[in-house]
């Protein structure tokens, strides 16, 4: 058996912010914007530069109920953990660019990290392994 993680939903209030949050801020790439006429919505897709195939489906909440996750899908909790190969430039860069981190840097066993949010709250691990 041979499995990967493909796409990870997050949940939004609106696609283009969410887009130039995740491209502009974030420095992903934007893989696919499709209008999908039947259901009337987008599939938009984004994903980190680097080698990894894992990317994020932008995914606009379309009910009351869904409005209400947005921002807060892990309850609270770190929700990703974007692994870096330099967290120095990254963290630098993402400063630069606006991105609010919520906690310092801090070196752990198993690494570097620091918790930032993104446009809706969600937070997310900025980390270099060991």
């Amino acid at each position: 058996m041979n499995q990967s993680l493909a796409l990870v939903a997050i949940v939004v209030r609106d696609y283009d912010e969410a887009i130039g949050f995740y491209t502009d801020k974030l420095g992903f790439t934007l893989v696919e914007d499709t209008y999908q006429s039947q259901q009337d919505k987008r599939w938009v897709v984004v994903k980190p530069k680097g080698d990894g195939q894992a990317g994020i489906l932008l995914a606009k909440a379309s009910s009351a109920h869904q409005d209400q996750y947005v921002g807060d899908q892990a309850g609270g909790r770190v929700f990703l953990f974007l692994q870096t190969d330099d967290f120095e430039r990254d963290f630098h860069a993402y400063n630069q660019r606006g991105v609010t981190f919520i906690r310092p840097p801090k070196t752990a066993a198993y690494g570097t990290v620091a918790v930032f949010e993104d446009l809706y709250g969600n937070l997310w691990d900025l980390v270099e392994f060991n």
